[in-house]
């Protein structure tokens, strides 16, 4: 009788540990993986929700599309199914974005000055726009400054900035960021928010640069063709109708960057000597330049759809983790084998569907975690993270009480995987936790793998707009060793897929997917949602951290 109690006692003590660990795993483990282990997730649902969001009815989600409206009504209906409270304006599911769009003619003429003679670029040929619109007009020839890599960045003593003045002049830069081995200065061989193009520029704008050119560093970018470039740039470009009012801001094709220091104290080939010597320098140009643009503009509303989950404790209630997912992608564009419809499964189809599902599942709990569940499905990610920033700027919830953010933009579909990475973590002790996560599934948490170390992945997604402003951030991706294939063979895929499918045409439902790994990565992604949502541990940035002071303030101004 003792036995049978203490073994009773045991199993009651198991039982409510999985329930507070992964609040999921008791009720609704109802699905079967292809290994035959329980799971809550259902691969129909998902299959199902993909189905619709990727289909060609969707035209490809662009942001503003109609398409993308029928993406949002859908995400809406289902999380009404689901019960979840609608938390966007008015009570309803959708948090209103006002944007601008527009698009830059090939007349646009961009001229360059020196020595008494004057040479026009050709756009899309010579030059690309990350912004239209009138406030990109310079009538008459400006003054132009190196600055290196445009970063002033002084946790590393770093200001590229220095005795040099950029006011009423176009900067020059190139991509990237200092070479460094060690750590502790530019994170190594890792990238760090100061090589974000948009943090360039606001650097630049914020010191009185009337506009700036970025140069693809030939260090990082020597294997990206300008044709890349030009298939990246085709799209028409969207912003908030708010921030509209911009400075010109230029991509430059590598082969103009010589005429662009044509007599300038160092010419082009200096400055890559320089770069690669790690003894860059700013200086001032010789030439000047002047810019007049031919638009077609236009003003249109898109929308965030948001949802909440309120949370089961008294206090923690009031604490909030934000999932976040994009559902727009880049909509009908250039042809590609007779194809002009890009899809977006892995970009975000998967990532939405995945999301709906976890949604379902933590609506229908016997108990709901203990903080409460902000879901956040964003649009205009593909134009510069439009729908995170705008949620940012007209949060919900203060931002000082979003406890952590998960943001979910694509989901495993390879292979089953052995171990995983934590995209924004290594900020934060977020890392702490995803420890736990680990051995909870027998994986391994490792760091961005070596070969991908430059590709800027914390800024390349939403997370990198909710870290920017203090929130404990991370993405979930799965790592490289993979249960079915070599180190080596894995990251070839990926890279193959990169090149041949990412923001393709063939990111569509006829590509192959492995649902096992999409079902591995969305039981993962369920367990991390319960730690957050349930941990009575702390998720705090660490000291060196460059989000810390955002935090802090965010916490002192009740924001």
């Amino acid at each position: 009788m003792r036995k049978s109690l203490q073994h009773f006692l045991l199993i009651h003590k198991l039982i409510r540990h999985i329930l507070l660990v992964l609040f999921a795993a008791v009720s609704f483990l109802q699905a079967q993986d292809q290994s035959g282990s329980p799971s809550p997730i259902s691969l129909e649902n998902i299959k199902h929700h993909l189905a619709y969001l990727a289909s060609d009815d969707l035209k490809g989600r662009a942001t503003g599309s109609t398409g993308a409206k029928l993406a949002a009504d859908y995400i809406a209906s289902q999380l009404a199914d689901f019960g979840i409270t609608p938390f966007g304006d008015h009570n309803t599911y959708f948090q209103n974005i006002p944007m601008h769009g527009s698009k830059a003619m090939k007349d646009s003429r961009l001229r360059f000055i020196a020595r008494g003679e004057e040479r026009v670029f050709e756009h899309e040929k010579d030059y690309l726009l990350y912004d239209c619109g009138a406030s990109t007009f310079i009538a008459l020839p400006q003054p132009m400054a190196f600055v290196g890599y445009g970063i002033v960045a002084p946790e590393y003593d770093y200001n590229d900035y220095l005795g040099i003045d950029v006011a009423g002049k176009i900067v020059v830069f190139l991509s990237g960021e200092p070479i460094s081995e060690h750590e502790d200065y530019f994170a190594g061989a890792h990238n760090t928010i100061h090589a974000n193009p948009d943090v360039k520029r606001r650097v630049a704008l914020a010191r009185g640069a009337l506009g700036t050119i970025m140069i693809p560093n030939p260090r990082t970018e020597s294997d990206t063709p300008w044709s890349y470039w030009q298939h990246q740039f085709a799209f028409d470009n969207i912003s908030l109708l708010y921030t509209r009012a911009t400075n010109l801001n230029i991509l430059l094709n590598p082969e103009m960057a010589t005429t662009l220091f044509s007599g300038s104290p160092f010419e082009y080939r200096h400055v890559i000597d320089m770069e690669n010597a790690d003894l860059i320098q700013s200086f001032n140009m010789t030439g000047k330049l002047a810019f007049s643009g031919i638009f077609q503009e236009w003003e249109f509303v898109d929308r965030n759809v948001i949802g909440l989950i309120p949370g089961r404790d008294k206090k923690l209630k009031n604490q909030f983790v934000l999932i976040a997912a994009h559902y727009d992608h880049l909509g009908i564009g250039p042809a590609v084998k007779g194809d002009s419809i890009y899809n977006g499964v892995a970009d975000n189809a998967f990532g939405v569907s995945a999301t709906l599902e976890i949604a379902r599942i933590i609506a229908s709990a016997p108990q709901q975690p203990k903080r409460s569940i902000l879901l956040v499905f964003t649009t205009g990610e593909e134009k510069g993270l439009l729908g995170a920033t705008y949620y940012i700027d007209h949060p919900r919830v203060p931002l000082h009480k979003t406890y952590a953010a998960v943001n979910i933009d694509g989901i495993a579909m390879f292979d089953t995987f052995k171990n995983f990475v934590g995209i924004g973590a290594e900020y934060s002790t977020m890392e702490n936790l995803l420890q736990e996560l680990a051995k909870g599934f027998s994986l391994e948490y490792s760091p961005v793998p070596a070969i991908f170390a430059n590709s800027n992945a914390l800024g390349r997604s939403d997370q990198i707009a909710f870290a920017r402003e203090g929130i404990p951030t991370v993405a979930l991706v799965e790592g490289m060793k993979y249960d079915n294939a070599t180190y080596e063979s894995g990251v070839q895929r990926f890279i193959d897929w990169g090149a041949t499918r990412y923001h393709t045409p063939f990111d569509d439902l006829d590509q192959p997917i492995n649902y096992a790994a999409v079902q591995q990565h969305c039981n993962l992604l369920l367990g991390l949602i319960s730690i957050l949502g349930n941990t009575g541990k702390s998720v705090e940035f660490h000291p060196n951290s460059q989000f810390l002071n955002a935090r802090l303030q965010s916490i002192a101004e009740e924001r």
